[in-house]
């Protein structure tokens, strides 16, 4: 109930005191036989009745409800309920009274048993008691208590109100029925200002924010005028699709509505440029606010980690503090956090965690969730498992963010057992949940197992939102599948930008890269705007598949065509293009003169490219720089160790080996998958534990005879005999990607191929035999290691022989 309303009721059952009305007939008895004094014209229609004279119980009533009010306005409920025991109560105005002194201070169930209590002593509700009740059913109880609620109205005949329908609009947008918010908008006989801010505000709230849009221009077209809040809903709708030229249309509305000078307006256009990627249009706003609150500094704080480097929201937090002299708030606190997650400031992470402990800001459910997910980006999953633990309450958000920390390292077994213990919970997935878990289900899980979760995700309310069959496609495409993610693209109503991104670095990681400048033309002839994300898809596509004068023309475009600058991961894909054509000097001299800060990924790139073109000296200065940015780099240990292995330097192989046991780095060991009947089995070098061993290598010894490889040959050049012998040992016959084809083969029918999975990077002799065995079996051979997929066809692959 609005303030407004309650002083309604005050004027309805207020009366003139006793003192004023015995003044007033002591003067009506003095006059009694003169001529009575001419009023103007004007007082004539202005003249009331006299007022009825008050008696004390009247008086103690209207000081009750006055308590009242006063004790629900601050807050007290408990001083209110003590007040409210001593009035009357059959009176539909007091209990309306408490109920919305519930709803505001969000003691929504406290709300709904008063509501109940009303029922039972028989006290008739009116239209001023069932918004606040809805909205405590939004805020408390499932959907059915809401529908509940909407059935009764029409027995007591309330259903057209327009107060109740606003509050029921709100209510089932809030819950995500936006079909049932549309339908209750449509037939309701009266619509008023609320009523078309409440269906903006709904589409904001499920993330639809060209419909908010387009019910902000419906509701100007029928001529309503809209007021600060439809101006803020509709900018939040801009924000929510990145459309700039509908957020400065809107601009200019606010400036002809003379109402730019409202704070929150100026906010929500600051939040809107931002999260349009206009920075410097934000920024412009922002220098013209004189007097700036912790809001508008949140906002550009937030902007700035969405945007700009991420030192940008750092600066602002100080000037924040030592400008304007404001304290950082619990939101603050969130948005600085996001600028740690993008960057991995570990440190600075845990000392903005140790300031919210400080300060009393935790509990806090949000900023939990920020930190959840801070640790889990830099990698450390207990302290994400320890904050998601302790949490007094989990919202969908916090275990999403869960579910992502541990995609994130890799730990995809515990990713699937937090799902299962997810679904088992009376919340319900939504699109963010299922695309945070199919990445794990494309990693770990059988074909039987992510054939379920694609059943489950057809029975879903949302099975068509596009996030989620982006992320469908993904799944099958890391799991090998390629034609059935084309299929589901290819089924797909609306694509997004992410969703053409997807389907290039699916047929990328595949090694077609032609297919995937195929799709990429196809996109732009689509009147699809590529993005920073489509020009890694497609600079991948040309480094794995060695299209070297393609990756340079796409490069050079990505800031003359569509004014996108490089970033990390182009500069990356670069140098890999470049290792690939065997220019090393022109990679090295590329990763100086770049204009970013070479992170370990980077050298990583050239590490990779000098194994390949085995070139020592520059892998030595790569590794010094990965060494010097990640000390535990376990991959790059076992990559400069296998190069010293391979030029027969041995000392240099103990070397490594005694740095890596000092600091307690084991190598990963190699395993690879193979399904059989939907079930995956997985071998290691040298597995002897399956049932069918014997078998399995009766086949591969049948294998390497026809292949020639029946004696220890290996792609070496000189070798003394002890070094000889060292790599007889570690002989590649019996690796586990050859124990799993060998298995495959035996299993998989004829003519369908065999697919495989590797958890580290197929070495060279095992990549040589798969294509030999591909040629003498007629059959496709697949092989998906760490970095891409290997289609073997009639002895050749997909990569080139560069990977």
């Amino acid at each position: 109930m609005t303030p407004s309303l309650i002083h309604n009721y005050h004027l309805h059952t207020s009366t003139a005191l006793p003192n004023l009305s015995r003044k007033r007939a002591a003067e009506a008895t003095a006059n009694q036989g003169a001529d009575p004094p001419r009023s103007p014209k004007w007082a004539l229609k202005a003249r009331k009745p006299p007022m009825k004279p008050t008696t004390m119980a009247d008086q103690h009533s209207s000081s009750l409800k006055q308590a009242l009010h006063d004790h629900v306005q601050s807050g007290s409920m408990e001083d209110a309920l003590w007040v409210f025991d001593k009035m009357n109560k059959l009176d539909a105005y007091n209990w309306n009274i408490v109920i919305r002194g519930f709803v505001d201070n969000g003691m929504f169930r406290e709300a709904i048993e008063f509501y109940q209590r009303m029922e039972m002593e028989g006290v008739k509700e009116d239209n001023y008691t069932y918004p606040f009740v809805i909205k405590a059913c939004g805020g408390s109880l499932p959907l059915v208590e809401v529908r509940r609620v909407h059935g009764k109205l029409f027995k007591v005949g309330l259903v057209s109100d327009v107060y109740i329908c606003n509050a029921l609009c709100a209510v089932y947008a809030k819950l995500g029925c936006i079909g049932d918010a549309e339908k209750m908008f449509e037939e309701m006989p009266v619509k008023d200002l609320v009523s078309w801010n409440s269906m903006i505000g709904g589409y904001v709230a499920v993330g639809d924010g060209w419909s908010g849009v387009i019910c902000f221009r419906d509701m100007i077209v029928v001529g309503i005028m809209p007021d600060r809040f439809s101006m803020i809903g509709v900018l939040n709708a801009c924000a929510i699709e990145g459309s700039l030229q509908t957020g400065k249309e809107i601009h200019c509305q606010v400036m002809k509505c003379m109402v730019e000078s409202d704070v929150m307006i100026q906010t929500s256009l600051i939040d809107m440029y931002h999260k349009c990627g206009t920075v410097h249009y934000a920024e412009r706003l922002f220098d013209k606010i004189s007097q700036k609150n912790v809001v508008v500094w949140n906002v550009m704080i937030h902007g700035y980690a969405l945007n700009a480097p991420p030192v940008e929201a750092f600066s602002c937090l100080k000037t924040m503090q030592e400008t304007d002299k404001l304290r950082p708030d619990a939101i603050t606190m969130i948005n600085v956090l996001l600028s740690c997650t993008h960057i991995g400031a570990l440190m600075e992470g845990k000392s903005i965690h140790g300031y919210a402990i400080r300060h009393g800001f935790l509990p806090h459910i949000v900023l939990e969730t920020a930190l959840i997910e801070l640790y889990g980006a830099c990698s450390r999953v207990k302290s994400s498992e320890r904050i998601f633990n302790q949490l007094a309450q989990k919202n969908l958000i916090s275990w999403n963010t869960m579910i992502s920390a541990y995609v994130h390292n890799g730990r995809n077994w515990e990713a699937l057992e937090l799902f299962q213990d997810l679904v088992s919970k009376p919340l319900n997935p939504d699109p963010i949940t299922i695309s945070s878990i199919l990445p794990a289900f494309s990693e770990v899980a059988s074909i039987g197992q992510r054939k379920q979760i694609h059943g489950y995700i057809s029975k879903l309310e949302h099975h068509l939102n596009t996030l989620i069959l982006n992320s469908t496609v993904y799944m099958y495409a890391k799991c090998g599948h390629l034609g059935t993610a084309q299929e589901i693209f290819d089924r797909m109503i609306y694509r997004d930008v992410s969703s053409w991104n997807t389907i290039i670095m699916a047929y990328a990681i595949h090694g077609f890269g032609r297919s995937s400048t195929r799709l990429f033309c196809k996109m732009v002839g689509e009147g699809i705007q590529p993005n920073e994300s489509t020009f890694v898809s497609l600079l991948t596509a040309c480094s794995v598949c060695g299209m070297v004068d393609e990756g340079w023309k796409y490069y050079a475009s990505m800031k003359l065509e569509y004014g996108i600058d490089p970033g990390i991961e182009h500069y990356g894909c670069m140098i890999d293009l470049m290792g690939r054509t065997g220019n090393l000097d022109q990679a090295k001299t590329f990763i100086d003169e770049m204009p970013l800060l070479a992170t370990a990924k980077i050298w990583g790139s050239l590490l990779t490219a000098s194994r390949n073109n085995r070139n020592i000296e520059l892998a030595e200065v790569a590794a010094e720089n990965i060494l010097s940015l990640e000390h535990d780099n376990t991959g790059c240990y076992v990559l400069l160790s296998n190069m010293y292995a391979e030029a027969g330097r041995w000392e240099d192989v103990v070397r490594i080996k005694f740095h890596m046991k000092q600091k307690g780095l084991n190598k990963t060991i190699g395993c690879s998958f193979v399904e059989s009947k939907c079930q995956p089995y997985r071998f290691i070098n040298y597995d002897k534990s399956h049932v069918e061993s014997n078998t399995i290598y009766d086949v591969l010894d049948i294998i390497l005879r026809k292949i020639g490889e029946d004696k220890y040959v290996h792609n070496v050049t000189k070798f003394r005999p002890l070094d000889l012998k060292r790599k007889k040992e570690n002989s590649p016959e019996h690796h586990s990607v050859r124990l799993a084809i060998s298995y495959g083969l035996i299993t998989t029918k004829l003519r369908h191929p065999v697919l495989v999975r590797k958890n580290t990077r197929i070495c060279e002799d095992c990549h040589t035999a798969a294509k030999k065995v591909s040629e003498i079996t007629k059959r496709e051979i697949i092989v998906g290691d760490a970095k891409v997929f290997h289609h073997f066809r009639d002895g050749n692959c997909s990569c080139g022989d560069y990977w």
